[in-house]
């Protein structure tokens, strides 16, 4: 697996997740409570980051849950949320994952999210790819990228924090 494409090093990781949350801020002024659903995997990864810079940068309540889609088949099996439903009648909802590529897995959260009468939800992601087959607009964005669907970018969060083009 080479890793000679970079797309973010480790620095600019932490960089881009920090201007992300400071973006959530601004856009969540009003609300006392703000929750993040990381979908399982790199973007509750990415969530938990998030809510490192939130809880350092905010007063304001920041609640993480994760969200469990079947990426290769998301119709197969149910959507589930590790929080009630009904907490998250009319709050404001930060969906997150660490990379957009067709917008399928984001679609099918999306839509499991919406089954509750949300305030507000947004979309937050550190790799946005331009080429979509699912309407789903990212919110806040770390970095755009333009490749062909034969690219793959991999987001590696652990103690060596990287995305690059493979």
């Amino acid at each position: 697996m080479s890793k000679s494409s970079v797309v973010l090093n480790s620095a600019q990781i932490k960089q881009k997740i920090e201007r992300i949350a400071f973006e959530i801020i601004e856009n969540t002024l009003e609300d006392k409570t703000v929750y993040l659903a990381g979908i399982e995997g790199n973007g509750y990864l990415f969530a938990e980051r998030l809510v490192e810079q939130l809880n350092q940068h905010s007063d304001q309540e920041i609640r993480l849950f994760k969200v469990t889609v079947n990426k290769e088949s998301p119709l197969e099996d149910a959507i589930a949320l590790s929080i009630e439903s009904e907490d998250l009648n009319d709050a404001s909802v930060v969906l997150v994952d660490d990379v957009i590529n067709s917008g399928r897995t984001m679609i099918h959260a999306v839509r499991k999210l919406l089954e509750n009468p949300l305030k507000q939800l947004k979309v937050a992601t550190l790799v946005n790819r331009t080429h979509r087959r699912f309407p789903v607009q990212a919110d806040f964005v770390g970095v755009h990228i333009s490749t062909t669907i034969k690219d793959n970018i991999v987001v590696e969060l652990d103690k060596d924090e990287i995305a690059y083009l493979q």
